[in-house]
């Protein structure tokens, strides 16, 4: 292999607008670990449903030990490709450097529209928990107002900057953390060791199908982050850190609460449905402390769609940059210097979305999902082989044999949660990736015909001494 054929070029760090030379904030380690904590936890709620389907103990010891099968590989992966290609796109940027145009869309398409449908969910949680204090809200018009406003105005948040959301997030996190903090405390003096080794309440029967959702669903998305890389200041060196802190961080998050209210309070098995804690705060504290943690749930809601609905605008922000869609899906607000475009078409989706009777579209939305990191792990992988002198500013200290075992333990998951699927999800799914696969098409002859503008994509490298430069239409940049 050649010297020229070693190298990889490096994508800018630093996107450049379409619409504006504005030189905008970047977004520094602590507000990118909020929003990474945000784009895959929000807080201990929604752990519940595991101590229902399988009792104390193996809830426990689940998200004990998942973490290190599935959260660390997945962390560790989005940090060393996050670092080696610091552009927006993120993943579909990997699949496109690993098989070509094809595969980024295609990762494109099953990301984005998981991403989109999941960001539906959050306002409809909202409204939910502000209907149990108003219960106009909880249907008819009122309903759908409620939800399509909650919508826009949080859009328009995510609209005023990453920066903006980045501090949000670490204010909307410290708050509704808070009171799980003063549970954990105040639950230690009532807690009884031996109900946390307790397998379940007798006659009452596992639900596996229950347990690994609510485990894989608690602990993802750490690759969501990857398609705001453009955006973070020095992001080979923050990214690594970042990811790191965040994994320990949102572990903690959830075990300290899942120990102190398995221990403190023995109460029907069957009853610990999602929003559970809140009813155990009013038996360990006081009804007080089941306010705030409901309040708290409303506040992890928020920060679940800011942070998810930034992934999926610089998601749209990125493959335009590196032509997989048309250009002008990358133009930014000439007074935020933020993918408004990006957001605007996430928004609408999610309305859409929303106000459907969608438990089948959310199912499919996940299925896609895995489908779609079972094609970062292949590109991962693949990237190591093929370049194996590419530039790592972090680098898994494993070589491709272990990284190959690293990455089909959470594949062979994967493989699990797409086998229980239902034929309605398998129709569903199947119908967007259809979807998915003609919108290539369809982009291709627009790129053949000429009919819309394109960036470059992925830009050629010079050959020769000393450095190389690379160029797109959206501008010019210098690479070591």
């Amino acid at each position: 292999m050649t010297q020229q054929e070693e190298k990889e070029e490096q994508l800018p760090s630093s996107s450049t607008s379409t619409t504006t030379a504005k030189i905008p904030k970047k977004l520094t380690l602590v507000p990118l670990i909020f929003l990474i904590y945000f784009e895959v936890a929000g807080g201990p709620y929604g752990e519940e449903p595991a101590v229902q389907a399988a009792g104390p103990l193996i809830a426990l010891l689940g998200f004990l030990i998942f973490p290190f099968i599935w959260s660390v590989p997945e962390a560790l992966i989005t940090a060393e490709l996050t670092t080696a290609y610091p552009g927006n796109g993120g993943f579909v940027l990997w699949a496109e450097r690993a098989f070509g145009p094809f595969m980024g869309s295609l990762m494109g398409t099953w990301k984005f529209l998981s991403g989109v449908i999941n960001i539906a969910s959050f306002p409809v949680l909202c409204v939910e928990y502000i209907q149990k204090l108003f219960p106009v809200f909880s249907s008819g018009w009122p309903r759908h107002v409620a939800i399509v406003g909650s919508t826009l105005a949080l859009s328009f948040l995510n609209y005023t900057g990453l920066t903006i959301v980045g501090y949000a997030a670490v204010l909307l996190a410290l708050i509704s953390l808070f009171p799980f903090v003063l549970l954990s405390l105040i639950a230690i003096p009532k807690i009884q060791p031996h109900r946390w080794l307790s397998l379940g309440q007798r006659g009452v029967s596992r639900d596996w199908n229950l347990y690994f959702n609510t485990l894989f669903w608690n602990l993802n998305f750490w690759d969501n982050v990857s398609t705001l890389a453009g955006e973070v200041d020095k992001p080979q060196k923050t990214f690594p850190l970042a990811l790191l802190v965040s994994v320990i961080f949102t572990c903690v998050s959830y075990i300290i609460p899942l120990f102190a209210v398995t221990g403190g309070v023995s109460i029907d098995q069957s009853q610990w449905e999602t929003g559970f804690h809140a009813q155990a705060a009013e038996i360990i504290a006081g009804k007080w402390l089941k306010i705030w943690i409901e309040v708290g749930a409303v506040l992890s809601a928020i920060g679940l769609f800011e942070a998810q609905l930034s992934s999926s605008a610089y998601q749209v922000l990125g493959m335009a940059e590196i032509g997989i869609i048309p250009r002008f899906f990358g133009v930014r607000s000439k007074w935020f210097n933020t993918p408004w475009l990006g957001i605007l078409i996430s928004m609408v989706i999610a309305v859409g979305v929303s106000l459907m009777d969608f438990t089948d579209i959310i199912s499919s939305a996940n299925l896609l999902y895995s489908l779609g990191m079972l094609l970062e792990f292949a590109s991962f992988l693949w990237l190591r082989w093929k370049s194996p002198n590419l530039k790592r500013p972090y680098r898994i200290p494993f070589k491709l044999p272990l990284l190959v075992v690293m990455c089909l333990v959470p594949s062979g998951f994967l493989v699990l949660i797409m086998v229980i699927a239902t034929k309605t999800v398998y129709l569903v799914s199947g119908v967007m990736t259809l979807a998915g696969i003609a919108f290539f098409f369809l982009i291709k002859l627009c790129k053949t015909k000429k009919w819309v503008e394109f960036s470059d994509g992925p830009v050629e490298e010079e050959e020769g001494g000393g450095d190389a430069v690379e160029t797109s239409r959206g501008g010019c940049y210098a690479v070591l």
